[in-house]
């Protein structure tokens, strides 16, 4: 994958995926990105899902299946991430986590393009408001990174 962004843009991503080693997401997610062909590039991803896709698992994938419920994907995902951050993918997800007291962290980027449609991220918050802390705030080229620690109720 190659994205062509400022220097302090590339600093900030480059940063953040060297922290990660596990993703968790979303069935629609996991769909939209066509499985990613098998192999997440950062690292093994843990989909979220009631029902295991046809043709899935596959051999040699890094990509596995989570029946069982939120708590249990985040157990396993962690394992897999040997110490090292998971990040997550997909406002379902996300929301899902944040309701279950999951989440540690939240990355916002703000960019100057509205997309106009799609799964709003904070909607459905069952314990709002949710306190997040004060963010780091890398200034890039049409963007701006945000990173907020959510504060535990």
């Amino acid at each position: 994958m190659t994205f062509k962004v400022s220097e302090p843009s590339a600093k900030h991503l480059r940063r953040l995926w060297s922290e990660l080693g596990a993703v968790l997401t979303g069935r629609r997610t996991f769909e939209v990105a066509d499985g990613w062909g098998g192999n997440h590039a950062w690292g093994p991803a843990f989909v979220l899902t009631h029902h295991v896709p046809a043709g899935w698992p596959r051999p040699n994938s890094t990509v596995h299946f989570v029946t069982d419920g939120i708590e249990s994907a985040v157990s396993q995902a962690k394992a897999a991430a040997a110490g090292k951050s998971v990040g997550v993918h997909g406002a379902d997800t996300i929301q899902q986590l944040l309701n279950a007291g999951l989440l540690d962290e939240i990355h916002v980027d703000i960019a100057a393009l509205l997309l106009g449609s799609g799964v709003r991220l904070f909607d459905h918050l069952a314990g709002a408001p949710a306190v997040l802390g004060n963010p780091a705030v890398i200034a890039g080229v049409d963007v701006t990174h945000l990173r907020y620690p959510v504060r535990k109720a």
